[in-house]
């Protein structure tokens, strides 16, 4: 697999991003990121490797990258009109962006809260999405999106929500270019990331709210939502707000709000 053209995606997406690079192998990007911020990096800096030896997804746990096998990018932002509690609602931003670009390469997608992007028949994961706050910088955030271009032949275990992973080849992508796919993610991603930051964050304000419904799947599933403490909730996924938060009808007739969990969907209410 040919390695990215760098020079290309800067003469196309520098501006928007203020800056992006590519790196053949790093331990994870979003952690080069938050290290760059400390150091002063700019807003909507990009990076991309082509490998990731260490990459860390939701909990702390630890992932791979197979070497040229997909899409493994963070941005740095800096979004200082959207307040800090706002900035969760990111993944909901990339995971629009994320079907955005399924939906430009004729793959049937869906998303699933709060980080997972769906394909197939099979509903197997494609893309996981990770928001970060930089530690002592409330005004930085980095966001992570790992992509699946082409088959990963086992070297990636299923998630603890038990999702095996896919592809985008494997799904019917009209094209594994990565250079290419790399262009109209991110392309994506700005306009909408640009919504969000006019509207300070507030999806609905942003006219995107409707659109995530419209694509998330998990809304109208009977789920288990594995909470932050160990804790399960057992209900009725019923909507997502304006925050990027779920609503649960739980068994007990409780409606609760999650902010953050592991989701698995049970089967359809």
């Amino acid at each position: 697999m040919a390695e990215m053209d760098v020079a290309r995606l800067r003469a196309e997406l520098v501006p928007p991003f203020h800056a992006l690079d590519v790196v053949r192998s790093t331990g994870s990007t979003n952690a080069d990121l938050r290290k760059a911020a400390d150091e002063g990096a700019d807003d909507r800096t990009v990076l991309i490797a082509e490998e990731q030896t260490a990459g860390v997804g939701r909990r702390a746990r630890s992932w791979s990258s197979p070497a040229g096998s997909g899409i493994y990018l963070s941005v740095l932002l800096r979004p200082h009109e959207v307040p800090f509690a706002e900035y969760g609602s990111l993944a909901v931003v990339a995971g629009l962006a994320v079907t955005d670009l399924t939906a430009e390469l004729g793959v049937d997608a869906v998303m699933k809260w709060p980080n997972d992007v769906l394909a197939g028949e099979d509903r197997a994961k494609c893309a996981g999405i990770l928001a970060e706050a930089v530690a002592g910088d409330e005004g930085a955030v980095v966001l992570g999106i790992g992509l699946n271009v082409l088959p990963v032949n086992g070297r990636i275990p299923p998630n603890p929500a038990g999702l095996l992973p896919t592809s985008l080849a494997e799904t019917g992508a009209r094209t594994t270019d990565r250079t290419e796919i790399a262009l109209i993610l991110l392309s994506a991603f700005a306009g909408r990331e640009s919504r969000w930051r006019a509207a300070c964050g507030d999806l609905a304000r942003a006219g995107l709210l409707d659109e995530y419904r419209e694509r998330c799947e998990t809304l109208g599933q009977q789920v288990r939502v594995m909470l932050p403490g160990g804790d399960a909730l057992i209900g009725t996924a019923q909507d997502v707000d304006s925050t990027g938060q779920l609503t649960v009808l739980g068994e007990d007739g409780r409606r609760r709000t999650v902010f953050a969990g592991d989701v698995v969907h049970l089967r359809m209410a």
